[in-house]
């Protein structure tokens, strides 16, 4: 049997991709690390980019072409604006942290939004699969492994958890299904463009994380 596209994309990624699941904001959560105010700006810069998400895979179920697509699809918006959004609304008033707390401009975040979007809005439905795919599956990787750590701030603990459970398990695994099921037929010049894809993200991914830390050193 020959090796799937997600395969080979995990593959050719591997450096790029270890670098953001080992980034210091994932090692530093598993240490007991994390500074308050690294993941507050987080928490802030995440949650926007959870409404960017909103539309993005509304793109994804616009452009699918199976039923059972979209009906995946349609699950994962419900679970975005209803789950997701609202731990966001929950954590942000818990903290006190006030929706001009950070400022949303930074390049890295913009650039992380906009990255997104970009391919959501110029590529077809696997395009869009493989970013998100990039973005699910590498937080899925490093949640379950931090999930194991001893985690004191209870809303830390608790967007492990909802990354390393097994809703987002079988979401990261589904999206690894589509990429398989559509790079079967695609050629290498088509695969190796999809991988491109995954190892831009993972990049702008690491800038997002750093963004995160603000001025920090």
């Amino acid at each position: 049997m020959g090796e799937t596209l997600s395969e080979r994309i995990l593959r050719e990624n591997e450096a790029v991709f270890d670098a953001m699941v080992r980034h210091r904001f994932t090692t530093e959560i598993e240490g007991g690390l994390l500074p308050c105010e690294v993941f507050d700006r987080y928490l802030v810069y995440e949650g926007a980019f959870v409404d960017t998400a909103i539309s993005i895979f509304a793109l994804a179920t616009a452009k699918a072409s199976r039923i059972e697509q979209k009906r995946w699809l349609i699950a994962v918006l419900d679970d975005l604006a209803n789950q997701q959004i609202a731990y966001f609304e929950r954590t942000l008033a818990a903290r006190a942290i006030g929706p001009s707390t950070f400022d949303l401009s930074d390049p890295r975040v913009k650039a992380f939004c906009s990255g997104m979007l970009d391919i959501a809005e110029k590529g077809a439905f696997l395009d869009i699969i493989v970013a998100m795919f990039a973005a699910e599956w590498m937080y899925w990787t490093w949640s379950k492994r931090v999930a194991a750590a001893t985690i004191a701030d209870p809303l830390l603990k608790e967007w492990i958890a909802m990354h390393a459970g097994d809703t987002f398990a079988k979401q990261a695994g589904w999206l690894r299904q589509q990429v398989d099921q559509g790079g079967a037929s695609l050629d290498d010049a088509g695969q190796a463009r999809l991988s491109a894809v995954f190892g831009r993200v993972q990049a702008l991914e690491i800038a997002f994380h750093d963004a995160a830390y603000g001025d920090i050193a």
